[in-house]
């Protein structure tokens, strides 16, 4: 049986590089309350590790890098809150917490 080799995909999409790692799927633990866990890729944040898509070895790199990519851009990329409603005439909301998102906490 042929063990796990973990690999790393970097991509650059719209200006910004996002680092992804797979992990090897872990079982459930018939002792507690952990369930099982598929081998996954993680997009790498500050030292963090977010979920992102299912591992397969079968999957070519272009194919796997076209995957990563829509996932981020339902995920990951997005309008800052409220800025793609200003005009030209606008001030930026001093109020907005640009760093309360799912990448975790500011």
């Amino acid at each position: 049986m042929a063990s796990f080799k973990p690999q790393q995909r970097h991509l650059s999409i719209q200006g910004r590089s996002f680092h992804f790692v797979s992990y090897e799927g872990k079982a459930a633990n018939s002792r507690g309350p952990e369930p099982a866990e598929p081998p996954m890729w993680y997009l790498m944040v500050e030292g963090h590790r977010c979920p992102a898509i299912p591992c397969d070895p079968a999957v070519t790199p272009e194919d796997l890098d076209a995957a990563l990519a829509t996932w981020v851009a339902g995920h990951a990329l997005g309008p800052a809150a409220g800025l793609d409603r200003m005009g030209p005439g606008d001030r930026v909301p001093t109020n907005v917490n640009r760093r309360a998102n799912w990448w975790g906490p500011g």
